[in-house]
């Protein structure tokens, strides 16, 4: 099957990565994948919520621009409640960064990543994982520059990516209009390592088999390994 955009079934979309974006932000950076694009950035407090008694916190909240997509969608405060969307997606951003970070080692901190969409073309929650880590990162290496850390609390780098089934064909990093049509939708959060985070997979048009589901995390794995390179580029020694 031939995709819209040329690309091999294999093949990422291009990555794009802005560093510094927002003047005033800890840590910012700008994300394209394909036309896909995340404002990613990361505000640092020096407090905990309640429910946190040992070091820091890392959360993350998600939000897509009204025109981010095809036809305006209403913002969320508009409808005075976050989306079911939002909520479980920013929730999973929150997850996957955390695992990132030695929570005992960023002290009596939070460190909230915000990412919003600014256009959307499918992968934005993979996207601001990838982002949002960069951010993070950025972030921490300030505080360490102003003297409130000793060194990075970074464990691990993150980084997300997408994968489906389209016309029964396997396929990485799907657009919006591949994703649309998706018989099954796979996304993938994975440690620079290869060690997974967390899976997302549904087979909405069609159950799928343990061996699709192999072929499914071998592409991601190697989407995963080219956005590694990138954000190594972005960062250099995380030591």
């Amino acid at each position: 099957m031939t995709r819209k955009d040329g690309r091999a079934a294999d093949e990422m979309r291009k990555v794009q990565v802005t560093l510094g974006f927002s003047k005033f932000a800890e840590g910012s950076c700008l994300i394209e994948v394909g036309d896909t694009m995340v404002l990613c950035n990361a505000s640092v407090e020096e407090r905990v919520p309640p429910h946190v008694t040992d070091g820091g916190w890392v959360t993350a909240e998600y939000s897509m621009l009204p025109r981010a997509n095809r036809e305006r969608s209403k913002r969320d405060i508009s409808k005075l409640k976050l989306s079911a969307r939002s909520a479980e997606i920013q929730r999973l951003i929150g997850r996957s960064l955390r695992c990132a970070v030695d929570l005992p080692a960023l002290g009596t901190r939070t460190i909230t990543i915000d990412c919003d969409v600014l256009q959307g073309d499918g992968g934005t929650r993979t996207a601001s994982v990838t982002g949002g880590f960069l951010a993070l990162a950025l972030a921490c290496r300030k505080l360490v520059a102003e003297g409130k850390l000793e060194k990075l609390p970074i464990r691990t780098m993150i980084s997300g990516v997408s994968a489906g089934i389209v016309r029964n064909e396997t396929m990485l990093d799907l657009c919006y209009e591949e994703d649309s049509r998706a018989l099954v939708d796979f996304n993938c959060i994975m440690t620079a390592e290869g060690d997974l985070v967390e899976l997302q997979a549904t087979g909405e048009g069609r159950p799928f088999s343990a061996e699709e589901q192999r072929k499914l995390l071998a592409l991601c794995r190697k989407g995963n390994a080219l956005l590694t390179q990138i954000q190594r580029r972005c960062l250099g020694d995380l030591e």
